[in-house]
C-alpha cells in the first residue's frame, strides 16, 4: 500500500470533488479547470483511456497506486474519485471539497438514463471492457449494492452519502454546491475571481448517449 510519504511525492490535490456522478460533475470540471485549479480527473478521463480503469479497479481492491492514478492532477470530481473521497480526504488534509448535489429525484431520473444503463462488460469491444468493469464494480456493486434499478434503495445511497460528507468535512472546508448557481460561489469559496464568462453547462443526456453509444460499436 502507498504510504503517506509517497502519496506526498506525487503533488498537491487542491480540490476534492464529493458528488456523484450526473450532479453537474462534467460542467464542475471544466469549471475548476477554468479556474487554474486543473487539471480535474473526472470519468472522462477513463472513457479517453480506459486502461485506466485496472489501476482505479485496484484501489477499489485495497491495492492502490495513488501515484500513478493521480500524478499531475490538482483536483478531481465525479466517479470514480468521490468513491474514494474518504481517502483522498486523508492524504490531502489542506484539499478544500466540493459536494455537487442536485434534487434526489432528479438526479435518479438522469443516472437511470445514462450511467445506470450502460450495457454489461462482455458485450461490448475488448477496448472499453475495463471501463464497465470499473463501473459495475464501483457504481453498481459497491456504492448501489447492485440495486440501481430500485429508485428508493438508489436514492437512500445518495442521501446518505450526501449526509456523510456534510458530517465529515469542516464547514470551512466544504461548500455543498449545485451548479445552477454559478461562478459566484464557488469562486467565493474558492477564494478566486469570478470569471467573465457563462458557468459551463455540458453533457446533458442526450450528449452522454451520442459520447458512449459510439464507443460501445468501435471495432479493433
Amino acid at each position: 500500500m502507498t504510504s503517506r510519504g509517497d502519496w506526498e511525492g506525487w503533488g498537491r490535490m487542491d480540490v476534492i470533488g464529493a458528488g456523484f456522478g450526473r450532479t453537474g460533475t462534467l460542467s464542475l470540471k471544466y469549471a475548476l479547470e477554468r479556474l487554474g485549479f486543473g487539471p480535474c480527473y473526472h470519468m472522462a478521463e477513463i472513457v479517453e483511456r480506459p486502461e485506466r480503469a485496472e489501476a482505479w479497479l485496484a484501489a477499489a481492491r485495497g491495492r492502490a497506486d495513488w501515484g500513478r492514478l493521480l500524478a499531475g492532477y490538482r483536483s478531481i470530481v465525479d466517479w470514480p474519485g468521490c468513491y474514494f473521497w474518504r481517502e483522498l480526504l486523508d492524504r490531502h488534509p489542506n484539499a478544500k471539497v466540493v459536494l455537487s448535489v442536485r434534487d434526489p429525484r432528479r438526479w435518479y431520473e438522469s443516472a437511470a438514463q445514462t450511467i445506470f444503463d450502460t450495457p454489461p462488460a462482455k458485450e461490448v469491444v475488448p477496448r472499453y471492457r475495463p471501463l464497465l468493469e470499473l463501473a459495475e464494480e464501483i457504481v453498481h456493486q459497491r456504492t448501489f449494492g447492485n440495486r440501481v434499478d430500485d429508485p428508493e434503495a438508489a436514492i437512500r445511497v445518495y442521501e446518505e452519502h450526501n449526509a456523510a460528507v456534510r458530517a465529515a468535512v469542516p464547514p470551512e472546508r466544504l461548500l455543498v454546491f449545485e451548479v445552477g448557481q454559478g461562478w459566484e460561489r464557488l469562486c467565493g469559496f474558492l477564494g478566486v475571481e469570478v470569471p467573465d464568462e457563462p458557468f459551463p453547462q455540458t453533457n446533458d443526456r442526450a450528449s452522454f448517449h451520442r459520447m458512449f453509444a459510439a464507443r460501445w460499436q468501435e471495432r479493433g
